[in-house]
């Protein structure tokens, strides 16, 4: 049976298999690594804390065109609530079910044949092509690629063109493409009060009332309205937490974490000071920490947004749409060292959840595009 499915469908079978939650990358980097060593690509293993990183390159002379991705996959949830258990890669219906297929392991094995069909055709192709996996994506993303990053730069190697495998289509594989990301910006508050008996509230210093008004206001708030690159910036409380359980006593503090998703309108110092000053107008006493997850990114133009709007449009004959919605994504490290950043992979429908699945022919469509879009920038 497996030898009459592609190889693209084979090998995101092989990947999503290796149960790799991260960190844990299960040695599917060192699996790829030996797969295209076939294809002239030299591999650097690059391991930092409990992260497995791999850069693959093959090539020393520029342009450098990367393709950027994850090993690792977020948790299961619930065994019992899966159709197809997460780690056995069937096939139903048309359908790969499996913890991982749609992001990303079926975009890294699309990238894989991609690589492996144009480098047969094109052994003496210009420029270099690379690799740049890890297994922290889903993760605090300390460790991994913004570290590789950084090691490519003290060694002055410089990406001029970067693709990543994030599953950016809507309704049927590469309609959309993300040629920018908003920045995202998290707020970890502490309101301070006194924490008392309920019956004599004069005792004691109530700090959800004083966070009340200020959360309304944060709420309402028009932080900017958007360009036509990026939607408006959002504000969005996660986690909001007080009291001991009990039912009379006034709690002494609220944790509040928040999160911004800006546009290119506003900074994250601009946001920081108003978030602030609202507070103080309110009069709330509180410590905050801020942790900036990473800056707008776009790509407005340029010959890899080129190319792969007329590889899309050459395999699937219709047009894709460029889009700088959703969350973020490892290009917000990349796109800061002067690369030309996009994002195409498969539908993104059922990433994270039960029944993860990915049509076994969009697999091959996705494999095709990146092919040709290594035809349109290399050849």
């Amino acid at each position: 049976m497996a030898t009459d499915l592609s190889p693209t469908v084979q090998l995101t079978q092989e990947l999503i298999r290796r149960d790799s939650v991260t960190p844990d990358d299960k040695h599917c980097q060192i699996m790829l690594a030996k797969r295209l060593a076939d294809s002239g690509f030299n591999p650097d293993y690059l391991r930092f804390g409990e992260v497995d990183n791999l850069w693959l390159r093959r090539g020393h002379q520029g342009p450098l065109f990367v393709f950027a991705g994850h090993t690792d996959v977020v948790p299961t949830g619930p065994l019992d609530k899966w159709t197809h258990p997460p780690f056995e890669a069937v096939i139903a219906d048309g359908m790969l079910h499996g913890r991982g297929a749609a992001d990303m392991k079926g975009s890294i094995a699309a990238m894989v044949t991609a690589c492996e069909r144009f480098v047969s055709r094109f052994p003496e192709h210009q420029g270099s092509i690379a690799f740049l996996l890890t297994s922290d994506e889903e993760g605090p993303a300390t460790d991994g690629t913004v570290r590789v990053v950084e090691t490519l730069q003290a060694r002055q190697e410089h990406i001029d063109w970067c693709l990543v495998g994030e599953p950016t289509s809507t309704d049927k594989v590469a309609d959309v493409v993300k040629n920018g990301r908003r920045g995202s910006l998290n707020g970890y508050l502490t309101v301070k009060g006194k924490q008392g008996h309920i019956a004599y509230p004069h005792l004691a210093d109530n700090p959800v009332h004083h966070l009340a008004p200020a959360l309304a206001e944060l709420c309402a708030e028009v932080w900017d309205n958007g360009n036509e690159d990026f939607p408006p910036t959002s504000f969005q409380v996660s986690n909001l937490n007080s009291g001991t359980g009990a039912t009379n006593i006034i709690p002494g503090h609220v944790d509040m974490i928040f999160n911004f998703r800006f546009s290119t309108e506003v900074t994250n110092e601009q946001l920081q000071q108003r978030v602030e000053a609202i507070l103080d107008k309110h009069h709330v006493s509180y410590d905050m920490n801020w942790v900036l997850s990473g800056q707008p990114f776009r790509t407005a133009g340029g010959k890899l947004l080129e190319a792969a709007q007329q590889a899309i449009e050459t395999v699937t004959g219709y047009q894709t749409e460029l889009s700088t919605s959703g969350g973020t994504s490892d290009g917000r490290f990349i796109a800061p060292t002067g690369a030309q950043v996009i994002e195409l992979g498969p539908l993104n429908a059922t990433i994270h959840q039960i029944d993860e699945c990915i049509s076994v022919d969009d697999l091959d469509i996705l494999s095709a595009i990146y092919e040709q879009l290594l035809v349109n920038l290399l050849t």
